[in-house]
C-alpha cells in the first residue's frame, strides 16, 4: 500500500515516525504504525469495533476502505463477521465525522515534539497484560519515560482525590513498600491517593507509572506538572490517547481500564461510595485481576465505597504491603462477581460531557467530540434532555443544564 493511502508525503510520515522513536524499514511498516495512530484518532478508547477489525490483522485495510467511503458491509467482511451490519454501520457513523489524516501527522508530531515514543502490541516494552481486555484494548500506546517498564511485576495503587490524612498515609507506606522489593507502581496522577502512590514511589527511589486520561503531552491535573515530570524522568507516563486529547470524563472511566488491566493487582487505598476508584475495581474483577481493599474507619465516609466493595465481591481486605504481594503472585484471583449500582450509559457520559454550558454546539460538533454517530448523539440528547440535563435552544442547538438533577451514582 503506498504512502497515497494516508495522503501524506511518505517522507513526512517517516520522518515523524522517526522523531517518536520508531524508524520504519518498509512501507508495510509504516502503514501498520500510521493505521493504529489512525483508529486512535477516530475512535474512542475501547471501540469493540476497532478491536474486532485488529483481531483479523485489518486495521491498514480497513483504514484504507473507511477513507475510500466504504459500505458497512465491507467492515463486516474486514472483521470476518465479527462485526454486525448493525454495529459496523453505527462504527461508520461514530468514525466518519472524524476522517482527517492531517489529525494522525498531528498527533504524532505532537508526540515527537514532547519527546512521547510509540508502543505497538508486538514490542518488548508492551505490556501483555491489555490482552485481558480483548475487543476492548488498546492498539497503540504513547508513552513519555522508560518504555521498558509497562511489562514489568507491578501493582496499581488508586483512591478517591479527595483523600484524607490517613489515606495517603496508607498509600504512601504500601507505595514505599513496593518500590523496595523492585514492583512498579501503578496509578492516575490524579490528586489523593494517586498522587501520594506516585511521590512515595519516586521518594523510594522506585518506579512508578502514571497512566494519562487524556494525550501524554498533557500533564493532568495542572497542579501535578512538576510530579508527572518527575514521573517522567524517573518512571513512564503514559496512554491510548493521542497527544493533543483533552482528558474527559468518558476517558477517565476508560483509563482505569488500562491500570486495571496492565497490573498484577488492584488496591483500592480508600475510597467513597461515588469514587472513580471503584470503576477500577470493577474493570480489574470483570478481568479477572485480584483486587484487594484497604478498611478505613466505620464512620468515615472516604471508606465507605470501601467496605461495601469488601461486602459485595470476592476482594480481599489489605492490611499490609506483604498481604499485597501475597495477593498479586501468590493466590488465583476470583470470578470476578461484584455487584455495582446503576450507573449511566457509556453514550450518556460521553455526550453529557461534551455539553457546555454557556456555548451551544450542534449535533453534528458533539458526533465529533464523543465520536459517536449522529443519531446516537440525537438519542442520548433526548434522554438528557428529560433528564433536564440538557437544553435545546430554538435554533436547535445544544447546551448543558445550568441546574442538572443530581446524577446517579457512578463509578
Amino acid at each position: 500500500m503506498s504512502s497515497t493511502l494516508w495522503r501524506i508525503p511518505a517522507s513526512r510520515l517517516d520522518a515523524t515516525l522517526d522523531r517518536v522513536g520508531r524508524p520504519v524499514q518498509s512501507t508495510d511498516e509504516r502503514d501498520d504504525l500510521i493505521a493504529r495512530a489512525f483508529w486512535h484518532v477516530i475512535a474512542e478508547p475501547g471501540d469493540a469495533a476497532v478491536g474486532y477489525l485488529a483481531d483479523t490483522g485489518s486495521l491498514v485495510a480497513a483504514a484504507q476502505a473507511l477513507i475510500d467511503g466504504c459500505t458497512p458491509a465491507t467492515l463486516v467482511a474486514l472483521s470476518a463477521g465479527e462485526l454486525s451490519a448493525e454495529a459496523a454501520t453505527n462504527a461508520v457513523r461514530r468514525w466518519t465525522p472524524r476522517l482527517k489524516s492531517e489529525d494522525v501527522v498531528r498527533a504524532l508530531e505532537i508526540a515527537g515534539t514532547v519527546g512521547a515514543q510509540l508502543l505497538a502490541p508486538d514490542d518488548d516494552g508492551w505490556p501483555d497484560g491489555l490482552d485481558r481486555l480483548g475487543p476492548h484494548r488498546p492498539h497503540l500506546l504513547w508513552v513519555r519515560g522508560r518504555t521498558e517498564l509497562a511489562p514489568r511485576p507491578s501493582v496499581a495503587l488508586v483512591g478517591a482525590r479527595a483523600a484524607t490524612g490517613y489515606g495517603e498515609h496508607v498509600a504512601m507506606e504500601f507505595a514505599a513498600g513496593l518500590a523496595s522489593r523492585d514492583m512498579v507502581v501503578v496509578s492516575g496522577g490524579a490528586y489523593g491517593i494517586d498522587g501520594a502512590a506516585h511521590r512515595a514511589s519516586l521518594a523510594a527511589q522506585g518506579d512508578t507509572i502514571a497512566v494519562l486520561a487524556g494525550g501524554a503531552d498533557r500533564l493532568y491535573p495542572s497542579g501535578h506538572d512538576a510530579l508527572l515530570t518527575r514521573v517522567i524522568d524517573q518512571g513512564a507516563v503514559l496512554s491510548e490517547t493521542p497527544c493533543g486529547t483533552a482528558p474527559t470524563r468518558w476517558r477517565f472511566l476508560q483509563r482505569n481500564r488500562l491500570i486495571a488491566a496492565m497490573s498484577d493487582a488492584v488496591v483500592v487505598v480508600e475510597a467513597g461510595h461515588r469514587s472513580g476508584a471503584l470503576n477500577t475495581v470493577h474493570h480489574a474483577l470483570s478481568v479477572g485481576v485480584p483486587v484487594g481493599v484497604v478498611p478505613g474507619p466505620i464512620t468515615s465516609a472516604a471508606s465507605a465505597g470501601c467496605h461495601r466493595t469488601l461486602r459485595t465481591s470476592d476482594a480481599r481486605c489489605i492490611t499490609s504491603t506483604t498481604e499485597i504481594m501475597e495477593l498479586a503472585f501468590d493466590s488465583p484471583s476470583g470470578d470476578g462477581a461484584v455487584t455495582l449500582s446503576a450507573r449511566p450509559s457509556a453514550g450518556s457520559t460521553r455526550v453529557r460531557d461534551a455539553l457546555r454550558p454557556r456555548r451551544a454546539q450542534g449535533v453534528d460538533e458533539l458526533a465529533r467530540a464523543t465520536g459517536m454517530s449522529v443519531d446516537e448523539v440525537r438519542a442520548e440528547l433526548g434522554l438528557l434532555q428529560f433528564e433536564e440535563l440538557a437544553v435545546e435552544e430554538a435554533n436547535g442547538m445544544w447546551r448543558k443544564s445550568n441546574s442538572p438533577r443530581p446524577a446517579p451514582a457512578q463509578f
